[in-house]
């Protein structure tokens, strides 16, 4: 089975004793096991688990230095016949001197060791009486438990499926941690072995600070710290753990806990490398720091079997929209405020004081008026200088045109009401088209005709048309070319349908008053649809444009991943079915997905030409910014790649 780009790793916090080398080992073999038995690649210990931290001028004894390696030994032997990588902490004594250092093993023989390079000495730590740093190691290689073995800051494991490296405590707490460099010569995962003790807010710093390395270096960070069982003569260990991917932190052990525990969560490799593909300043920053620095590669021979591999990594279905109510208040607030900033400076440049909108009644228009509404209140101009044009069509429903009606009346602007149906009809006639015949001239005749009346009475009123179509249907080419595609400033082009719904949810919730969060209640309940085709024999919206095309809830999905990260399809269908476990059968997603595809490919034409609009988020369809790509580009392998799961 493929493990499409994720690794699994784990953090560990063992229960030990001070000094008590045989029973900690004992605690460490049982954690591997247990770390084996749920598809761990690589596991992580502690700093100094072997002894235990706070053994302090036992250190400088001969019996605990003989023990530890001893330790190393048995958990060497362990490994034999073995994958899982495991990387754990040990005091050792090369050329005469004392190194706290980070030992990896895998497969029955140590890989290397590498020594911690920033010691504390202020407040409750004096790590220098016993230790010293990495700069005094003038080795590259030194005989551990009677092998010889890479030692050194510089150390890069290379294993089939990724690339680590190793921190130790207070080396992420520095001005330049040397994870930095490490990434920046291809470790994709850091390991911190640490032994960081608890003090009153030290917890969310120690947080930020690992989510921020991970974010920096573009990297998965694997962070285990010291817990139950370390000397309590002064301070207190808590076991903090965690697990973090490019800024965000995947999993977090629970603290102050009595047994040993497991912080297990699965990095996405191929993303982390699709980031640093995208990212210039990542490769720039490599030439720039690294020229002097001399990198020991070492080959990892863990093969990992993922036939067992089943993803325990939670996939959000609607990863435009945070999940965090707190997160979404505040994206919502920021987003809003790009999009009214983007159409206030706008107007400033042109130094035009009216604009004209096409209001519908659904959804993409509502939100395009509100931001309207906001830019114009923002630049003290009269909400009267906006003018809300409805076009009734032969699709028009009275639901939607009530709503269109009410929203502008509650908002205060200019409402202008223009019927299309006698202009399309003498249209048809021009053209010589059957008005019985629903076909695309039919539908796109009537987007046209909007745009026109939209158009020209921009020019009566010497005013800005505003465009209302998102970024789901800018990636589908739901839009009709020169229709809706055309306008004069679009302020929805970088929002996706699910994050529209989610944006009118959030301004009716927080600015409006009682008549108009009515309207916008309702706005969101209402099917998404064009209306271009005649209502129901009830009156009801007939022509249902996810019945089409396909559920936004999945579009918005795919097209996150194919423009963040550059996603396989293949990959994208696997995380669709488990984002969407319940909602939708594989068979469905394969579907839809082929539809995305297809349609992503075959309208970039429209894409290529779009107005100006502004960038809200790190997913953009801006020819002249995001995304460039040729119009006549062909599918071919991408839909391959699907028809081969059929």
């Amino acid at each position: 089975m493929n493990n499409y780009g994720f690794v699994r790793f784990a953090a560990a916090s063992p229960s030990l004793r001070v000094a008590d080398c045989d029973y900690n080992t004992s605690e460490i073999l049982k954690i591997i096991d247990e770390a084996e038995s749920r598809n761990v690649s690589a596991i992580v210990f502690p700093e100094l688990c072997i002894t235990g931290y706070t053994c302090a001028d036992l250190f400088l004894q001969r019996t605990l230095l003989d023990g530890a390696e001893g330790s190393l030994r048995q958990i060497k032997d362990a490994t034999k016949g073995r994958s899982i990588v495991v990387v754990v902490g040990a005091p050792l004594q090369i050329s005469g001197r004392l190194y706290n250092m980070a030992v990896a093993i895998c497969g029955g023989r140590i890989l290397g060791a590498v020594p911690k390079t920033f010691l504390p000495n202020y407040s409750e730590f004096y790590e220098m009486r016993w230790f010293s740093s990495s700069g005094e190691l003038k080795e590259t290689s030194a005989i551990i438990c009677g092998e010889k073995v890479p030692v050194g800051i510089n150390l890069i494991f290379k294993t089939p499926d990724y690339n680590f490296a190793i921190d130790i405590c207070e080396d992420l707490w520095t001005p330049i941690p040397p994870s930095c460099l490490t990434s920046l010569n291809g470790a994709e995962v850091i390991f911190n072995l640490s032994a960081s003790n608890e003090t009153a807010g030290k917890q969310g710093y120690r947080k930020v600070l690992v989510s921020q390395q991970s974010a920096r270096c573009i990297a998965g960070y694997v962070y285990a710290a010291a817990g139950n069982g370390e000397s309590t003569t002064d301070i207190v260990f808590s076991g903090s753990s965690m697990i973090a991917e490019n800024g965000s932190v995947l999993a977090e052990g629970e603290r102050f806990t009595f047994d040993s525990k497991l912080t297990v969560a699965d990095i996405d490799i191929e993303r982390l490398r699709n980031d640093r593909l995208k990212n210039k300043s990542f490769s720039v920053s490599e030439y720039s720091f690294l020229k002097d620095m001399q990198i020991q590669y070492v080959d990892v021979e863990a093969a990992v079997n993922y036939s067992e591999f089943k993803l325990q990594r939670r996939i959000p279905s609607m990863p435009f929209v945070p999940a965090d109510d707190n997160m979404l208040n505040d994206r919502c607030d920021e987003i809003f405020s790009i999009q009214v900033g983007g159409l206030a400076k706008r107007l400033l440049h042109t130094n035009i004081q009216s604009a004209v909108i096409g209001v519908s009644g659904g959804l993409d228009s509502t939100l395009a008026l509100l931001v309207l509404v906001k830019a114009f209140d923002k630049l003290n101009l009269s909400r009267k200088n906006i003018y809300g044009i409805t076009m009734p069509g032969f699709g028009t429903t009275d639901r939607t045109y009530t709503n269109a009606i009410k929203l502008m009346q509650s908002l205060g602007v200019t409402i202008k009401e223009i019927s299309i149906k006698d202009a399309v009809i003498q249209h048809f006639k021009d053209i010589e088209h059957d008005s019985d015949v629903h076909d695309i001239t039919y539908e796109n005749s009537q987007a046209r005709e909007r745009t026109q009346i939209l158009m020209d009475y921009a020019n009566k009123v010497n005013g800005l048309v505003i465009g209302t179509g998102d970024l789901s249907e800018l990636a589908l080419g739901w839009c009709t070319y020169n229709g809706d595609h055309m306008s004069m400033y679009a302020v929805n082009t970088g929002i996706p349908k699910t994050l529209v719904r989610t944006l009118v949810a959030w301004i009716s919730r927080m600015h409006m008053d009682n008549i108009s969060k009515t309207v916008l209640d309702d706005v969101i309940e209402t099917p998404v649809s064009p209306e271009l085709l005649p209502a129901d024999k009830d009156g009801n919206i007939a022509q249902k444009t996810e019945d089409v095309v396909g559920p936004y809830v999945l579009h918005d999905f795919f097209l996150y991943y194919v423009l963040r990260f550059g996603f396989s399809p293949v990959k994208i269908y696997y995380l669709a079915q488990h984002a969407f476990a319940e909602q939708y059968q594989k068979e469905e997603i394969l579907k839809w997905l082929k539809v995305f595809f297809r349609r992503f490919f075959s309208q970039q034409f429209k894409r290529s030409c779009m107005p100006d609009g502004p960038k809200v988020g790190s997913v953009n369809l801006s020819p002249r910014g995001d995304w460039r790509m040729p119009s006549d580009a062909a599918v071919g392998l991408w839909l391959k790649e699907l028809e081969a799961i059929d």
